[in-house]
């Protein structure tokens, strides 16, 4: 059996002269949730992109092993899935050829059948060719969520995971995450509690600028 750790080790991030956060350590493996919370401009996003590979740090390091072995860098994203609202998509494409493209860009094995499965799995199988830019902010949300789980990463970060989704939506994402951790790992970063009910660590951010905090 695969299994996968993520592990952070002293993170601190700076902006200009602002520590966001310091000594910062966390720890997750295989089938298991983190929560990240925190009030606003904490830096629930900052170390969200961290975690993702997006974002540089300041200090510290975050790592990806699998079976024990660390995995290089510039390999990580082949097993990182992300979500957040203000991550663009591309208004002249349709869902179709979102789904397309970034199954060229990942690498990914998924058939076309499998591509036409999630669409149906988010609820946008029947808007597939339409351009992206005439759908609600909702249904963007839901093409990210497609486009983050077309390569079944192990690992799954989502920030502000309900953002702009219905009640359908919003049960749809929570059955996302039971489906997650099935198989890998789960981040989340939010401030509703309704978010977390899966997440059996977490990170409070509130503490992190002050002094050491820990995963519990």
């Amino acid at each position: 059996m695969t299994t996968f750790v993520l592990d952070g080790r002293g993170l601190k991030k700076q902006f200009n002269r602002r520590t966001i956060f310091h000594d910062l350590d966390l720890r997750l493996a295989s089938h298991e949730a983190l929560a990240i919370v925190g009030r606003n401009g904490s830096g629930k996003s900052t170390l969200s992109k961290i975690i993702a590979g997006v974002l540089s740090l300041s200090g510290g390091e975050v790592t990806l092993a699998r079976n024990g072995e660390r995995i290089r860098e510039e390999a990580q994203l082949e097993h990182v899935g992300f979500v957040a609202p203000y991550l663009q998509m591309y208004g002249e494409f349709s869902a179709w050829e979102h789904l397309v493209l970034f199954r060229k860009i990942r690498g990914a094995t998924a058939s076309d059948e499998e591509l036409a499965a999630l669409l149906l799995r988010v609820g946008l199988l029947g808007r597939k060719d339409h351009e992206v830019r005439v759908y609600s902010s909702g249904m963007k949300q839901r093409l990210k969520y497609a486009c983050a789980l077309l390569h079944r990463p192990h690992l799954l970060i989502l920030d502000e995971p309900m953002s702009n989704l219905d009640h359908e939506g919003v049960e749809m994402v929570l059955a996302l995450m039971q489906e997650q951790l099935a198989t890998g790992m789960l981040v989340v970063s939010t401030n509703e509690e309704r978010d977390t009910q899966f997440c059996g660590k977490t990170i409070d951010l509130n503490v992190f600028s002050d002094r050491e905090g820990r995963a519990r």
